[in-house]
């Protein structure tokens, strides 16, 4: 059991608790044999929800916790006050090394000071940005901040993009990620003050391939592999690639229920058209994993299932493999010595 990896999913996080995140934890391991779940809640109900499944009772174990945080209350109250709940007992696990990671879809703003409070960041970093993975044209593109930190400064969007660069080659396979920044235009001199002051910084940096400025509309089409931002302008940019993917499904089903003929159309267009889809599909990719941390923590949607579930977890499981939190901090410190030293000269 030693060499397990260990992953905490919060039970009772979320709008479909308890039943999504049993049927992820079960379907979890049955992908990977050295990984096990600690499933964190009210015992009661977990253990009923189990019930209805066959699995190896050795690899997912309830860990009781009584209280459940909702998604409306306060996060820094909600932490202190609720100490044995679903989302702190959580927590607790991370801090005294019983897990590897954690998965919630509970209260965002609650996870956001919590994991800072109880994983704690490494010692070189100075912010942890919500990184969700986003389909594009060309696969997926690494969005942060996506809403962790909603002010920030220039070496803050530095740190994200070493951060971002480190993730994309050793979890997703890219050989030398490119790194955009957000902007309002593609020339150097536009942007606001951050924009402005972070473009030069990053176009010093020789560890990683900065290309320059990301508007928006190059976004979906893949131009970046990591696309760097504070957290106000990221969250405003996922949440409006969501609604625009929400919206043009929905467009599509109704032009496909119009007459006899663009029935038949539908019919024989779906295999095609659920492929592209999928691809799409941004919970084919997992949740939103908050770096800079000593353990990852994962946030998925509110209302995730168990698909968007399954694949956080093994999100934990690939970052855990690949020793994403060993190499950012060798690479900050790194970074750190080498500015250190040039000070002094």
């Amino acid at each position: 059991m030693a060499d397990m990896i260990t992953v905490a999913l919060d039970g009772m996080g979320g709008d479909n608790a308890p039943v999504e995140p049993v049927k992820a934890a079960v379907s979890a391991i049955k992908l990977k044999d050295d990984l096990r779940i600690l499933l964190v809640g009210q015992e009661e109900v977990l253990n009923k929800e189990l019930s209805s499944y066959n699995y190896d009772a050795n690899r997912i174990r309830v860990v009781p916790a009584s209280e459940v945080i909702a998604t409306d209350e306060p996060p820094v109250l909600a932490i202190r006050k609720k100490k044995d709940s679903s989302m702190v007992v959580a927590l607790n696990l991370l801090k005294n090394k019983e897990a590897d990671a954690l998965v919630s879809s509970g209260n965002s703003g609650a996870l956001l000071v919590g994991a800072q409070l109880f994983a704690g960041r490494l010692p070189s970093v100075k912010r942890a940005p919500f990184a969700p993975l986003i389909p594009t044209e060309k696969g997926v593109s690494l969005l942060l901040d996506a809403g962790a930190n909603v002010d920030a400064r220039p070496e803050h969007l530095v740190m994200f993009a070493r951060m971002g660069t480190i993730y994309m080659r050793d979890v997703m396979g890219i050989e030398n990620p490119r790194v955009g920044i957000v902007n309002i235009g593609a020339e150097e001199e536009k942007g606001n003050a951050l924009v402005k002051e972070t473009f030069p910084l990053l176009k010093a940096c020789e560890d990683i391939h900065f290309i320059g400025s990301v508007e928006a509309r190059d976004i979906p089409s893949g131009y970046a592999d990591v696309i760097v931002c504070e957290g106000f302008v990221g969250n405003v940019v996922l949440k409006m690639y969501e609604g625009v993917a929400s919206t043009l499904l929905g467009v599509l089903k109704k032009a496909f229920k119009t007459n006899l003929r663009s029935k038949i159309g539908a019919l024989l267009a779906l295999p095609y058209i659920k492929g592209t889809l999928k691809e799409y599909d941004a919970t084919e990719y997992g949740g939103a994993p908050m770096l800079g941390l000593h353990n990852l923590v994962v946030k998925t949607h509110g209302n995730a299932k168990e698909k968007e579930l399954k694949n956080a977890i093994m999100q934990c499981v690939a970052f855990r493999e690949a020793r994403i939190a060993e190499k950012i901090e060798q690479n900050l410190t790194s970074n750190e010595e080498l500015n250190s030293q040039s000070n002094s000269e």
